[in-house]
C-alpha cells in the first residue's frame, strides 16, 4: 500500500524511535532500565527540543522495530497512545521482539503499516526483516520483490530504504551474527538504482553512521538500553537513550544526528550477559 503526501516545503523532516522493548507491565525494566520511563524521557526531550527550536517540527515518525519486548497488544497501544501527535503521520515495523499480526491487530489505523510512503522529493521503503522465532533478520522474496519495484517505479523519487536489522557489518562479533543474513540479495538490487540516498535501522543498540557507494548507512541508539560498540559478547554500556532527528532535501542530501536524553537516571546492570 502506498501513501502520497505533501510536506509543504522542499524538505522532509522525519524522527526515527527504535527499540523500545515496552511490556504489558508498566513498571517492567530491560537490564535495569523502566523501558516505559526511558521512552517518556526520550518523547520528553524531543518536545524541547522542537520547543526550543533544536530541530524542525517532524513530518514523519519511523519506528524501526522492537516496540515491544513481549509482543503484547498493550505495549503497542502504550506506544501509540505515547506519539500521537508527535507527527502528522508515521510507520512501523517489526523487529525480532515483535509479533506483526499484534502490533497491527492492536491499532486501527492501518496506514502505520504500509510499506511505502511518497512525499514531494522522497520516498520512504519500510521493510520487513523480522524471521519468526529468530534474532537475525532475513528480507523475504516478497519484501526484494517489492524493494525493486519501488525503486524502479519511482526513479524520480530520492529514495531512504528503511529495516530493523544493520545490513552491514560493525565490527560487534555477536550483533553481527545477528544481523540481515541475506545482504547479498539486499544490496544487488541497490545497486541496480541510482535513486537510492541512505539506509536507517535499528537492532543494534547504539549510534552508528558509515557510507556504501556514497550513500549513508545509519543506525540509531534504542530508547532504552544501549549494547557496548565492538564488543565480542553481549555487552551495555552506561549511555544515555536517544533518538535520530533526519532532514531529507530536495536535491537528494541527508542531514541528521543523534539526540540522547542526558538527565534520565536510570540504573543499569553492566554485569548482565543477556537479556
Amino acid at each position: 500500500m502506498n501513501m502520497d503526501k505533501n510536506t509543504g516545503s522542499g524538505t522532509l523532516n522525519l524522527l526515527q524511535i527504535t527499540d523500545c522493548h515496552l511490556t504489558k507491565e508498566a513498571c517492567s525494566d530491560l537490564l535495569g532500565v523502566v523501558t516505559r520511563d526511558s521512552l517518556d524521557a526520550v518523547l520528553s526531550l524531543i518536545a524541547s527540543n522542537i520547543e526550543e527550536h533544536e530541530h524542525p517540527l517532524p513530518d514523519f515518525l519511523v519506528a524501526s522495530g522492537d516496540i515491544a519486548q513481549d509482543a503484547s497488544k498493550e505495549a503497542y497501544q502504550y506506544f501509540s497512545d505515547k506519539v500521537q501527535g508527535l507527527c502528522a503521520a508515521s510507520g512501523w515495523f517489526s523487529g525480532n521482539h515483535d509479533d506483526t499480526q499484534v502490533m497491527t491487530g492492536a491499532l486501527s489505523d492501518k496506514t502505520k503499516f504500509s510499506k511505502v510512503y511518497r512525499f514531494d522529493y522522497w520516498q520512504l521503503i519500510l521493510l520487513d526483516s523480522a524471521v519468526k522465532g529468530s534474532v537475525h533478520g532475513e528480507l523475504s522474496e516478497n519484501e526484494l520483490n517489492l524493494l525493486e519495484q519501488t525503486l524502479s517505479e519511482s526513479p524520480d523519487l530520492h529514495t531512504l530504504i528503511c529495516l530493523h536489522h544493520h545490513p552491514v557489518d560493525i565490527g560487534s562479533v555477536w550483533l553481527d551474527k545477528i544481523g540481515l543474513h541475506n545482504r547479498e540479495a539486499f544490496f544487488k538490487i541497490l545497486d541496480k538504482f541510482d535513486n537510492v540516498r541512505g539506509v536507517l535501522w535499528g537492532h543494534i543498540h547504539q549510534e552508528w553512521e558509515s557510507e556504501r557507494n556514497g550513500i549513508p548507512f545509519l543506525a540509531t541508539p534504542s530508547t532504552c538500553i544501549q549494547f557496548s560498540p565492538k564488543s565480542s559478547s553481549f555487552a551495555v554500556e552506561n549511555i544515555a537513550p536517544g533518538y535520530r532527528c533526519l532532514s531529507l532535501h530536495a536535491n537528494g542530501q541527508i542531514e541528521s544526528r543523534v539526540y540522547r536524553a542526558d538527565n534520565f537516571k536510570f540504573d543499569l546492570d553492566l554485569k548482565s550477559t543477556g537479556y
